[in-house]
């Protein structure tokens, strides 16, 4: 049996979001597991800190800032990775926001954001890389939510972008099916990361959220970014090769339960 040492050896993987979180967790991962690297997120010095963690690059991690939301940068990333690499074996779509709001406060301005970010983009950047990933026989791994697959009250653009994440996962993985192209996504529970605080909850208002989530979660705590990037590994990895349009619950068991 092969193991995550070299699982993803020479493979080249185009990670979003790198900068933080899941995202950063990720890049270790994959870098770890002998992958070469093409990191993208907001912030070019985030970036760098990535690749610092990395350690040693000899032409293993490249990095590129760009905004997803722009329709040229998802073309423009996928030249430059098969640019810097000559091909593209994996991308993992983890660039994502989230924010407060119900059916009756939520604006179109607020809505129209969501959409952009956590559905359009990743839309934009596998479209983008099919051809690619089908010259490979490669696998996108989206990062989805438990809100993709159950409701919860006073985030509904969130939800339903997520649940959009979700079948655009199953839409896509039997479309390329035939290619040989894997396309699966991994719904995390809470997890400890920037993504909440950018969504506007300030110190105390997310240390109080985390204490809480601690008993929504069967398992009793929340995540750590490693858990997810653990699963992302191993979706985009040979060690799933008969896996595809699943939609892979990390949550703690989160998904099991009833709203509280």
């Amino acid at each position: 049996m092969s193991d995550r040492t070299n699982s993803m050896q020479d493979k080249v993987a185009l990670i979003t979001g790198a900068t933080s979180g899941i995202g950063r967790a990720t890049a270790l991962r994959f870098a770890e597991a002998g992958a070469r690297l093409f990191l993208t997120g907001r912030s070019s010095a985030a970036l760098r800190e990535t690749v610092e963690a990395i350690g040693g690059t000899d032409g293993q991690v490249a990095q590129c800032s760009g905004d997803l939301t722009v329709a040229q940068v998802s073309e423009d990333l996928v030249s430059a990775v098969v640019a810097q690499y000559g091909r593209l074996d994996t991308l993992v779509n983890v660039a994502g926001i989230i924010g407060s709001g119900t059916i009756e406060d939520t604006d179109d301005e607020s809505w129209s954001k969501m959409m952009a970010i956590n559905v359009d983009a990743m839309f934009r950047l596998t479209r983008a890389a099919v051809p690619h990933l089908k010259a490979t026989r490669g696998a996108v791994v989206n990062v989805s939510s438990v809100t993709g697959v159950r409701a919860f009250p006073g985030v509904l653009a969130y939800c339903v972008s997520k649940a959009a994440v979700d079948q655009f996962t199953r839409c896509v993985a039997l479309e390329l099916a035939d290619a040989g192209v894997r396309v699966n996504a991994v719904n995390p529970g809470v997890v400890v990361s920037q993504l909440h605080r950018r969504g506007g909850m300030n110190e105390e208002a997310y240390a109080s959220f985390l204490e809480h989530s601690k008993g929504t979660h069967p398992l009793g705590r929340v995540g750590q970014p490693d858990d997810i990037a653990a699963a992302i590994l191993f979706l985009a990895s040979s060690q799933s090769d008969w896996i595809t349009g699943e939609t892979l619950s990390v949550d703690g068991g989160r998904h099991q339960t009833c709203a509280r």
